[in-house]
């Protein structure tokens, strides 16, 4: 057996490792995780921003009926805040992007020896020697040069944009599903216990949210669970206390 041979295979494996590697995998499933971060940190807004509202009403004395709107309220305003916010928010990103590629677009039809010059350049930044870099910049802008730009420049890449109508569906829903699940342990039947069961359930919720978010972005677990609880064992004993003082003085 040859040398040529015996290479093909080692390479074949080579390739194989580095498509397993999380790294490989992770860039890959980058676009489609997007949402997924967006839906988590939605519900994670839900429960933090409710459990503070109706814990703060609550620790005021006010009857459930009062705490129930209150909660409803939170969690309607907070979910349409919330997708107003992020569909705003990508909407400018993807308008932005688009307005650099349409400019990058024009700039290669009416300049292509300065682009290419500047394509090296980078590449040139990044460490390649100047021959190398220049190598590299002609082959890309032979195959696809909005494309080599774009990712070099901007770091987008084409037919990528995130969607402004997924990102504020999934903000919708998450902010609203989190939400739900402090304002039903405020309002359920256990009425003499509802302070340390919305606590409870918000503190599992949050915990739970934490570590996913933490998976999602591939950091340390503890970390992400304990920041989320100390914000939100912060917003309840300051709501609770609000909402204790302001109900003593107004009875």
């Amino acid at each position: 057996m040859t040398k040529a041979a015996t290479k093909i295979p080692k390479a074949q494996k080579l390739d194989e490792a580095i498509l397993a590697k999380s790294e490989f995998q992770r860039s890959d499933m980058a676009a489609r995780l997007n949402w997924l971060r967006a839906g988590v940190l939605g519900g994670n807004d839900g429960i933090m921003s409710t459990s503070g509202m109706v814990l703060g009403v609550a620790g005021s004395n006010a009857s459930a009926s009062a705490i129930l709107v209150a909660g409803v309220a939170a969690v309607v305003a907070g979910s349409i805040s919330m997708a107003g916010g992020e569909y705003t928010s990508v909407s400018a990103q993807k308008d932005s992007e688009k307005a650099a590629l349409a400019l990058e677009k024009k700039e290669l039809r009416d300049n292509p020896e300065l682009e290419l010059r500047e394509l090296a350049w980078f590449y040139e930044e990044k460490g390649l020697s100047p021959e190398v870099a220049a190598k590299v910049a002609e082959e890309l802008t032979a195959k696809d040069a909005l494309k080599a730009h774009a990712e070099a420049e901007f770091g987008i890449e084409l037919g990528h944009h995130v969607s402004p109508v997924q990102a504020a569906l999934s903000s919708f829903v998450s902010f609203a599903a989190g939400g739900l699940l402090p304002l039903f342990a405020v309002t359920g039947p256990w009425v003499a216990q509802r302070i340390p069961v919305t606590i409870a359930v918000t503190i599992a919720s949050l915990a739970l949210t934490g570590y996913v978010g933490a998976k999602l972005g591939a950091a340390k677990i503890m970390p992400g669970i304990v920041r989320n609880l100390v914000v939100s064992l912060l917003t309840m004993g300051i709501t609770y206390g609000i909402g204790s003082l302001v109900g003593t003085h107004l009875v």
